[in-house]
């Protein structure tokens, strides 16, 4: 029953920043490939990105920017949980998404 994807992509959300929160009357959202986040707690506290992919299976999602280093010198993105960032700007390319994002 929880494995089906449309359910799980709706369980990855993330809290709107204060300035968001204020204008679109809602508290969280669902994460979408191209919101732009802050990481709020863990060791990447303050790191700022966009959303480059999103992992429903291990629900966790990787951020432009906050990468680790391997042993051999290559760098990997780091899986973060959708619960430790914050929404800071939305991606509303989509007319769906804009609907349901209408300022009042």
């Amino acid at each position: 029953m929880f494995n089906e994807p449309k359910i799980r992509k709706r369980q990855i959300r993330a809290p709107l920043s204060k300035d968001l929160r204020s204008k679109y009357r809602k508290r969280t959202a669902s994460l979408r490939k191209g919101d732009t986040v802050t990481v709020t707690r863990g060791d990447y506290k303050g790191h700022e990105g966009k959303v480059a992919s999103i992992d429903t299976s291990e629900m966790r999602i990787t951020i432009e920017g906050v990468n680790t280093k391997k042993m051999d010198g290559t760098t990997i993105p780091v899986k973060i949980s959708p619960s430790k960032v914050m929404i800071t700007k939305l991606n509303l390319s989509d007319k769906k998404r804009k609907n349901s994002f209408k300022g009042d």
